[in-house]
């Protein structure tokens, strides 16, 4: 093996993803071939066609439904460890099992912890963007594995600060430290709800007075659109408050049950998202922020 080839990571995905020809171009990165599929019985086959002997390897997966995928991805990562990969990293751009964080009933799995132990055992490092960090200061806290978090805000702030006359809404009040620093970052005035979960598909979400701003385009920051149910409340609040146009910009799209559909069916009057998890709303790259993340975590690799 040549030195050049030594230090040419291989970037890996089961599927064809938004980020892997731009992060393969920025990382300058080579593609590395797996052969992947399902027996009859519904068992995963992996098989790698690459040499990795040596080799840096990232794992580019989409965790967006994670019970369907995540096997597949572990037996790849053992294989390429077990074929002589010198290292074995994941980005997972949407990183799932977050949001069990904590025990609110008396039995309940904290599923976010178990995942992280599961998925440490496997990989070498980790790079995600926007986590849902709630009840956890850092990756640190569950994952045994060095970690980096990508935020989302500047690739956000450079699609906010190329429209005008709008207002920003972030849905809730975890959101408003992310919405408020978008809102000074790209120059638009920004307002904070307040959401009471009601269950796992219904929210009530309640919006200071919003007359002031009628004139303006409104448009709902979010990290996560997975139901939809809070940024389709939110849209009625403007509604009822007088504003005429919705929009919706949100880091990861998992658009549940075709909720993108219902969204829009309801009257957003726009909807983009990041490249996170692929979808026809994938509009603002964020692979310029990940990028040199995940060269820190190969330099750290290679070092060791």
């Amino acid at each position: 093996m040549t030195p050049d080839a030594e230090t040419t990571p291989l970037l890996f995905a089961f599927q064809e993803l938004p980020l892997q020809k731009p992060l393969c171009d920025r990382l300058r990165a080579q593609v590395g071939q797996l052969e992947s599929r399902h027996f009859p019985d519904g068992e995963s086959y992996v098989r790698v066609h690459s040499d990795v002997t040596g080799r840096h390897c990232i794992l580019l997966a989409d965790l967006s439904r994670p019970d369907d995928r995540y096997l597949s991805l572990i037996f790849l990562a053992d294989t390429l460890r077990d074929l002589g990969a010198a290292s074995v990293g994941l980005v997972a751009p949407y990183l799932c099992y977050m949001r069990q964080d904590a025990r609110f009933q008396s039995g309940e799995a904290i599923t976010s912890k178990i995942f992280a132990r599961s998925l440490s055992a496997h990989i070498d490092w980790l790079v995600t963007v926007e986590p849902h960090l709630h009840r956890f200061r850092s990756l640190d806290q569950l994952y045994s594995v060095p970690s980096r978090v990508v935020q989302a805000a500047p690739a956000l702030v450079e699609w906010l600060g190329q429209r005008r006359h709008l207002l920003l809404v972030g849905p809730d009040a975890e959101s408003e430290h992310w919405v408020a620093e978008i809102a000074r970052r790209s120059g638009h005035p920004y307002v904070i709800g307040h959401k009471e979960r009601l269950g796992d598909r219904h929210v009530r979400v309640t919006l200071p007075p919003v007359e002031q701003y009628d004139d303006r385009v409104a448009v709902i920051i979010d990290d996560v659109i997975s139901s939809g149910h809070t940024i389709l409340k939110c849209l009625q609040a403007l509604e009822a408050g007088g504003i005429e146009q919705v929009e919706c910009a949100a880091v990861h799209g998992i658009f549940a049950d075709e909720s993108d559909a219902q969204l829009v069916g309801a009257g957003l009057a726009g909807l983009v998202t990041t490249n996170t998890v692929p979808h026809a709303t994938n509009v603002i790259d964020v692979s310029p922020l990940l990028a040199p993340a995940i060269q820190a975590c190969l330099r750290s690799a290679q070092e060791t």
